[in-house]
C-alpha cells in the first residue's frame, strides 16, 4: 500500500484523524506522520493537489487542514480554493481540536481519547488495589480545569491520574 496523502511506497501507519467520527484515521508515510505534527516542508506537500481528491473523507481532511496551514504559499492557496468538501466533512476539518495544556511525562501534548501507559505503580485511594506500571489506559478523558490530571478505567474503576505518571501510547 502506499501513503494516502503522498503516495510514497514505505512503511505505513493509522494515523487517527481528529474531530470527526471515532475511529477514522489514515494510513501515512512516517515523514507525512511527522510533518502533520511538526514543521511542515512546502515542498512534500505539493502532493496534495492528489490527496485532495480522495473519496476517503478523513484523507479528504488531512489534506484540508495541511492546505491551511501552508496558506502562506501561492500553490496552497490555490489548491484550497479548488477544494470541494460536502457539508459534514468541511465541518469535521474544521473541528480541529484545541491544545487542552495536558502533556504526559515526556511533554508529549495529550488529547481526549488518547491512550496512555501508567510508567510508575500507583496506590489508588479509596480503592483497595494498586494500578501497576505497564498498564494501558484507554479512551481517556481530560480533566478541564486542571492540565495536570486526566480520567480513565484501571480495572474497570473511574480514576484520576497524574499526567507526570504516564506516557502516550502510539
Amino acid at each position: 500500500m502506499t501513503c494516502a496523502l503522498c503516495s510514497a511506497d514505505a512503511p505505513l501507519t493509522d494515523t487517527p484523524v481528529t474531530g470527526g467520527p471515532d475511529g477514522a484515521s489514515a494510513a501515512l508515510c512516517g515523514t507525512c506522520t511527522d510533518q502533520i505534527t511538526g514543521t511542515p516542508d512546502p515542498d512534500h506537500w505539493r502532493c496534495l493537489a492528489a490527496a485532495m481528491w480522495s473519496e476517503d473523507p478523513a484523507t479528504q481532511v488531512l489534506a484540508a487542514r495541511m492546505l491551511a496551514r501552508l496558506s502562506e504559499h501561492d500553490w496552497a492557496r490555490d489548491l484550497s480554493a479548488q477544494l470541494w468538501l460536502d457539508d459534514d466533512t468541511r465541518a469535521w476539518a474544521e473541528n480541529i481540536p484545541r491544545e487542552s495544556g495536558h502533556r504526559d511525562s515526556n511533554g508529549v501534548p495529550l488529547m481526549q481519547g488518547d491512550t496512555v501507559v501508567l510508567i510508575k505503580d500507583l496506590p489508588v485511594k479509596g480503592a483497595s488495589f494498586t494500578a501497576k506500571r505497564g498498564t494501558a489506559v484507554r479512551g481517556i478523558s481530560l480533566v478541564s480545569d486542571n492540565p495536570a490530571h486526566i480520567e480513565g478505567r484501571v480495572e474497570g474503576q473511574r480514576i484520576v491520574i497524574l499526567t507526570e505518571f504516564v506516557k502516550k501510547r502510539g
